[in-house]
């Protein structure tokens, strides 16, 4: 393996006018996995035992698409202008066939991209996300939470939205925590950086983009079935975030999926059940 998450220097690469960051690591063969992140996030707010797990079987792709963090741009205010933004940076990098793995925000770009790019998908994981005309989330106290600026997003709003209230899940996430603020300690001490928080500009458009996903703009849910490519859809059974609901809506309408659900889990449940996730992931991605 070739570098890892606390080794893998950051790169720029230009497209279309925007300057993206990026980091590439893990197997230097197979077919690479891209990340597409969640509402504000950037390339260090993934799990490191997950990135680092699947680096050992193939390139591992961590980027910042328009706007977010390190890249240059604006980040757009709809689903699809972000993931044609995420294409410009694939042709960048002259790559023709991809996994991909969409959480959240990130997995509602990644529908809109296998749905608009079909020839560069090869597998598709769909992670805590919704489609478009989605079930809504129910709880007020989500909406003020994740508004906060990104200095005041702490342990306690993180566990509050990705973890259920159950002192398992609130210590899965508090280790999920811990390995993440150790491996940005590590890459800080062998001189390499991580992201700068998002910008507010970041924060209003995505979530601007997340109001308008929730509209349906024809048969709701009839883009799903044009989606063959084999996909593994995975949620916690209590998101609070992007209800659960939802990843049954898309295991029902997307013609080759899988659905996984974690139990005691929420919007984060691969977070919480990592070592379980890496092996249901590499058992989709290798079949």
């Amino acid at each position: 393996m070739t570098d890892t998450y606390v080794t893998s220097a950051t790169q720029y690469i230009d497209a279309e006018g925007t300057r993206y960051a990026y980091r590439r690591f893990g197997h230097e063969r197979g077919v690479p996995l891209i990340l597409f992140q969640n509402f504000r996030q950037g390339m260090d707010n993934v799990d490191p035992l997950l990135l680092d797990g699947f680096a050992r079987d193939r390139p591992v792709i961590l980027f910042d698409n328009a706007g977010v963090a390190s890249s240059s741009g604006e980040t757009p205010d709809t689903i699809e202008a972000m993931a044609d933004q995420a294409v410009a940076f694939v042709g960048a990098l002259n790559l023709t066939e991809l996994d991909v793995l969409g959480f959240s925000i990130g997995g509602y770009s990644a529908q809109a991209f296998v749905l608009r790019h079909p020839h560069l998908v090869r597998r598709l994981m769909l992670v805590g996300t919704a489609p478009r005309a989605q079930e809504p989330r129910t709880d007020p106290r989500v909406d003020q939470v994740v508004s906060r600026p990104a200095l005041g997003f702490g342990l306690e709003e993180y566990l509050f939205l990705l973890f259920t209230p159950s002192q398992a899940s609130q210590a899965a996430g508090r280790d999920a925590w811990d390995r993440q603020q150790a491996a940005w300690e590590q890459r800080l001490q062998g001189g390499l950086d991580i992201d700068p928080p998002t910008s507010s500009q970041t924060a209003k458009a995505q979530y601007a983009a997340i109001l308008e996903w929730r509209q349906a703009k024809a048969e709701r849910f009839a883009e799903l079935k044009t989606i063959k490519q084999p996909t593994l859809v995975v949620n916690g059974s209590n998101d609070i975030m992007v209800p659960t609901i939802n990843s049954w809506i898309l295991a029902q309408n997307i013609p080759n999926a899988l659905l996984i659900v974690y139990p005691d889990a929420g919007h984060g449940a691969h977070f919480q059940y990592p070592e379980l996730f890496l092996q249901h992931s590499q058992l989709f991605l290798g079949a």
